[in-house]
């Protein structure tokens, strides 16, 4: 139906003839004819009567409405079949009307008045005003047609638990010339008497018809003898339909009214149940009404806010990051989702529009939650973020850590606080006190991890400090171990942690720690720089037979002015091998334990008692008694400060000997070497043997001069190839070596010497007048012998060059012929790279040589 159709009173059929409810033309009318945006202003009016009564054409007149009306010149017929309705025409408030079909009529028969009753109680039951028309001359007869109707309306009427009155307006017509005012005393005792004799509960039995109806009279002149005053009284019976809703109108009493927007809805339950010949209770109705159309209307108003652009932003935005304003934004979107369903809701049932009510906005808050929880996460990661940068400001600032955090933690729980402040929804009554204490903990929780990770660089950096100062002391200390050496760690250990830990134990003071907690890392540092000593001390302890060595060749070689010894053979080489390897042993005593007391020990005494005296004495007693060195642990020494047992010194003591028994050999073969090159005569038996042996030879000689001065050239000759051939030193590799040596250079060397002295012979024939005195050579100065010093791995021939004597050799002068050159360059490779090697005791033999040549 158009909208201009219904404002016309265009009239639509409610209930057909068969009683069936015609929802879908009954949907169309209320949207067209705009009942449902009514609220509670409106009036539904209903008209009953015999048939061809003329209710159709009262309603038209009355209201402007198009009800379909009898054709008298057709005859008289039934014209409405079941219930008609149509909005009236110019009345305000909006006026629904009911036509509903005639009574008595011959359609249905006399037995069929089940929808008679049924129509009846339906209007009854949605109508504020009933029009009930009927015939001027019926009032006061026993059997008038309208007896039977009001009959009907009273049984019908204990059948509904109303809790209001409704209007019934006896509609008189065809008013004949008998004042209205003494019609209407005989219709009212005619009331009376139907009401007295329908059967009523037992409850209402004496109830009075003024508590169920409020009944009034009017009188309406015929519509065919006198139009024009029908007309006239129709229009004046109209004016009382105008504010019909207001307190004193027709329809004065208005409890239990359903809002317009549940008329349908309740009309059409209504008439189930009485098509059902169910009884009609009218209150619990409208719970259920109300329940139906709240459901509806929160359900209309939650699929409105889940299409809102405005909400469906803020959720948007607020998985990206915080929105400002977001509580404020939520709060009006459910705000006004409220107020809408609070507009439509209104004239339901208070307790039920309530209750839905509170249901819509438990689901429009549970719509709302997730994002308001997502807004908390990121007020929670911002509150975060800002404690850790403000954190990191202050501690960068130089601020203690103690106060930086509590100054920060403040600020980041108040500003996230006012964030939550700013998120919360009003018509939620959300606690944020468990998101705020879950901000604390994580505060908390990184403030102690930042603290943790500071105490740690601290700790490290005191270790680091402590090790720097230890380590490598403690090393030079072991270097040149004594008897002091561990006094000296123990005054450098506490000299370094008395200035390191006071420092570090200032520095923590700032965390704000309990006392035993910071003297606990305090204690753990001392310990750790005890650590750093004991571990540098097994360290060098690992390498201590190295350190034996080079403290037994640093003794052995050098003496007690540190200068490197040269053996020449007045040297005591076992004392001062036994004082070396005593010193070896004391530094073995040193590292055989650590020792953090004061307390003497006789670690030293068992070592060098046991390892170095070996006497005969020593021997004995260690055969009658238990070897002091068999046990793996020292008297008055824990056990975790032994680190070399003396079972291990005793294998020590053998490997050392072992090694550096070679030097102490070369140094004894070096002293040999040296008398026997020093020498001058044989023995004194050699001298009284060849005296006793050579008797003959030597009388011969003395008779004979000549064999005395061949004898005597001859020796010339001998020691200026000796000098030339550097005998001594050839000798020193071998017999055999030396042999061959010799032999190779022998014939070279004399052909040097004859080339020499033929030259001087010519000189001195060109020069006869000049006198050629020999100038003697400046003398080399005397080289000392390279000092010993010996390692336990110096190779063979290092040590016998160092340790054996060197030979004179006369060194060619700048006036040598180029053929001595020559002859020179004869020698091995090996004698030419020695001859460049000055040598001690070298100026006298060239002196002699070059005599010698002269006397050749």
């Amino acid at each position: 139906m158009e909208e201009s159709d219904a404002a016309e009173g265009v009239a639509v059929q409610l209930i057909d003839g068969e009683g069936e409810f015609a929802a879908a033309a009954a949907e169309r009318f209320m949207a067209a004819a705009g009942v449902a945006g009514c609220g509670l202003s409106y009036a539904v009016v209903s008209i009953m009567g015999p048939q061809s009564s003329g209710k159709s054409t009262l309603l038209n007149q009355l209201f402007g409405t198009n009800f379909r009306e009898m054709d008298a010149f057709r005859g008289r017929s039934q014209t409405t079949k079941g219930i008609w309705i149509a909005r009236c025409v110019g009345v305000e408030p909006c006026t629904v009307v009911l036509d509903l079909e005639g009574t008595d009529g011959r359609e249905r028969g006399e037995d069929d008045t089940a929808f008679e009753k049924q129509s009846s109680l339906f209007a009854l039951a949605i109508s504020d005003i009933v029009l009930i028309n009927m015939w001027c001359h019926d009032i006061g007869r026993e059997q008038a047609a309208n007896k039977p109707l009001l009959k009907t309306v009273f049984q019908v009427m204990m059948r509904l638990f109303s809790p209001r009155k409704t209007t019934l307006l006896f509609v008189i017509r065809d008013k004949t010339r008998t004042p209205l005012e003494h019609l209407e005393p005989v219709l009212r005792e005619d009331i009376q008497k139907i009401w007295n004799s329908v059967a009523k509960p037992e409850a209402h039995k004496d109830t009075p018809i003024s508590e169920f109806f409020n009944v009034q009279v009017t009188a309406l002149s015929s519509f065919e003898e006198k139009e024009e005053q029908f007309r006239e009284q129709v229009q004046q019976l109209r004016q009382r339909f105008s504010n019909s809703i207001a307190p004193g109108g027709l329809a004065g009493d208005r409890r239990g009214v359903v809002p317009a927007s549940g008329f349908l809805f309740s009309s059409q339950q209504i008439w189930k149940v009485i098509r059902e010949n169910k009884d009609l209770d009218l209150p619990a109705h409208k719970v259920m009404v109300a329940t139906v159309r709240c459901d509806e209307i929160a359900n209309e108003k939650f699929g409105c806010i889940t299409s809102d652009t405005e909400w469906l932003d803020v959720e948007s935005a607020v998985q990206s990051g915080p929105v400002p304003g977001f509580g404020k934004k939520l709060s009006n979107i459910v705000e006004v989702h409220l107020q809408e369903y609070d507009k439509e809701a209104f004239y339901f049932d208070e307790a039920v529009r309530k209750g839905k009510r509170q249901h819509l906005e438990s689901r429009i808050l549970n719509l709302v939650q997730p994002a308001f929880q997502k807004m908390l996460t990121h007020l929670r990661m911002k509150a975060l973020e800002k404690f850790k940068a403000g954190l990191n400001s202050s501690l960068e600032s130089g601020k203690e850590f103690a106060i930086s955090a509590r100054d920060n933690t403040e600020c980041s729980l108040k500003d996230f606080e006012q964030g939550c402040a700013d998120a919360i929804i009003k018509q939620a009554n959300w606690d944020c006190s468990k998101i705020l204490e879950k901000v604390r903990r994580d505060i908390e929780d990184h403030a102690l991890s930042i603290r943790e990770r500071k105490l740690s660089e601290l700790t490290t950096h005191a270790k680091e400090k402590l090790r720097k100062a230890l380590a490598e002391p403690v090393e030079s200390l072991f270097d040149a171990a004594d008897q002091t050496t561990w006094t000296s760690i123990r005054n450098i250990y506490k000299r370094e942690t008395e200035a390191i830990l006071p420092e570090f134990l200032k520095t923590i003071c700032g965390f704000e720690m309990e006392y035993a907690q910071a003297e606990e890392m305090v204690s753990k540092l001392r310990d750790y720089a005890r650590s750093v000593v004991q571990s540098k001390a097994k360290e060098e302890s690992s390498k201590v037979l190295i350190h034996m060595k080079e403290r037994f060749t640093t003794v052995f070689s050098h003496d007690k002015d540190s200068i490197p010894r040269v053996w020449t053979g007045k040297e005591d080489v076992h004392a001062i091998a036994k004082e070396a390897r005593a010193a070896a042993l004391k530094l073995l005593s040193v590292m055989a334990a650590i020792r953090w007391d004061d307390e003497p020990d006789r670690i030293e005494s068992i070592i060098t008692s046991t390892l170095l005296e070996g006497s005969v004495v020593s021997k004995i007693a260690s055969a009658a008694s238990a070897d002091p060195l068999a046990s793996t642990t020292w008297e008055q020494i824990p056990p975790e400060h032994t680190m070399i047992t003396p079972s291990q010194c005793k294998l020590l003591w053998k490997q050392f000997k072992s090694e550096t028994e070679f030097t102490i050999t070369q140094a004894v073969s070096t002293q040999q070497a040296h008398r026997r090159g020093n020498s001058k005569l044989p023995p004194p038996w050699a001298i009284v043997a060849i005296a006793i042996l050579g008797f003959n030879e030597i009388m011969t000689l003395l008779r004979n001069p000549i064999y005395v001065f061949l004898l005597f050239v001859g020796y010339l000759m001998v020691k200026a190839l000796a000098v030339q051939l550097d005998v001594s030193r050839e000798f020193q590799n071998g017999v055999v070596p030396g042999i061959i040596s010799v032999s190779a250079k022998l014939l070279p060397t004399i052909q040097n010497l004859v080339n020499k002295v033929a030259a001087e012979q010519q000189d001195e024939h060109r020069h006869p007048h000049q006198q050629h005195p020999q100038v003697a050579e400046p003398l080399q100065p005397q080289m000392q012998p390279p000092p010993l010093l010996l390692s336990p791995r110096s190779p063979m021939s290092e040590l016998r060059r160092l340790h054996m004597p060197s030979s004179p050799r006369k060194v060619a002068s700048s006036s040598s012929s180029p053929s001595s050159s020559s002859s020179s360059a004869v020698s091995s490779p090996r004698h030419v790279g020695e001859d460049q090697k000055p040598r001690p005791g070298a100026a006298a033999p060239e002196n002699q040589s070059t005599i010698a040549d002269s006397i050749v």
